[in-house]
């Protein structure tokens, strides 16, 4: 088991660790890491590195796919409605894709005997993200970053940015985008 005392910030190549040590009393155990995961290929990075960890520390793995359902744009412009069935096909399609990846990571999971499940929402990533962490009192949460700098999160929206500074006890792990 990975243990850590009274450590707020390491970092190694791409990968940073940050930890809010006034949540931390005593030793710090990993048995059960959260993998938020979106597809892309720093996240597929990010589930990569949380299964490797998990299996290095006989940890649990809980993948979530959140479906941001902000994406389904109900009114593109004035005047022109989207039809219901329309969202209704984009919606089947993301959570299919959400499937299949997850399946993915499942037999990556299995393959290197990691005990996982999966999980798949639609909402909010951020919120869905913080509030899973604590329906499954989960140790840490690893996930990929874009690498974009705090104006630019603040600006597009990033995930990652969201989470770390979302109100969460839970330290997170960011894998950084890179080669």
């Amino acid at each position: 088991m990975l243990c850590l005392n009274n450590v707020l910030r390491a970092t190694t190549g791409q990968i940073i660790f940050r930890l809010n040590a006034k949540n931390i009393k005593g030793e710090f155990m990993v048995s059960k890491i959260l993998v938020p995961t979106d597809g892309s290929k720093t996240a597929r990075k990010a589930v990569r590195y949380a299964v490797d960890l998990a299996k290095q520390l006989n940890a649990s793995v809980i993948v979530l796919s959140v479906i941001d359902n902000r994406s389904f744009i109900t009114q593109p412009g004035p005047g022109v409605d989207i039809p219901m069935h329309v969202i209704e096909l984009i919606d089947d399609f993301m959570r299919e894709a959400a499937k299949r990846y997850a399946e993915e990571i499942k037999k990556m999971c299995d393959k290197k005997d990691v005990q996982s499940e999966t999980v798949i929402r639609t909402g909010h990533p951020v919120e869905d993200i913080a509030e899973e962490a604590k329906k499954s009192k989960v140790d840490l949460i690893v996930m990929g970053s874009h690498g974009r700098s705090a104006l630019a999160a603040a600006l597009l929206g990033s995930v990652a940015y969201g989470v770390i500074h979302y109100e969460t006890k839970v330290p997170v792990l960011i894998v950084r985008r890179g080669s």
